[in-house]
């Protein structure tokens, strides 16, 4: 059975599509959002990054939807990968920055959403 949201973190269309039954998850119907798509429209480089709080990971089965998601990007050259950026607690100031499991600073997050590769 698909689960209901225990927090207000959706639209009326996202908790409405939880209550259908003719799209059940028990019937193989998944949704997840992606946080960003971020660009620089300057230089066509893109990337999506999906956030997670206090220390979170995404679920197994959101990791395979966004490696679908990647997969069928590669073909593009200004495409720079999907990221998942887990803070501590929710924001780069209020504790760790964890960008794909490894820790970095402010300063490496920021070049990192600059698309600087530390050249």
């Amino acid at each position: 059975m698909t689960a209901q949201r225990r927090d207000n973190h959706s639209t009326e269309f996202g908790l409405w599509l939880r209550k259908q039954s003719e799209i059940d998850s028990s019937l193989g119907f998944l949704a997840t959002n992606i946080d960003y798509l971020w660009r620089n429209y300057k230089t066509n480089e893109w990337m999506f990054i999906e956030e997670k709080r206090f220390n979170s990971q995404p679920k197994y089965w959101q990791q395979q939807s966004f490696q679908l998601v990647d997969k069928v990007s590669q073909n593009d050259p200004f495409y720079r990968g999907f990221h998942y950026l887990i803070f501590e607690h929710t924001t780069p100031e209020d504790g760790f920055i964890r960008l794909n499991n490894q820790i970095i600073t402010r300063e490496q997050l920021i070049a990192f959403l600059k698309f600087s590769r530390g050249d």
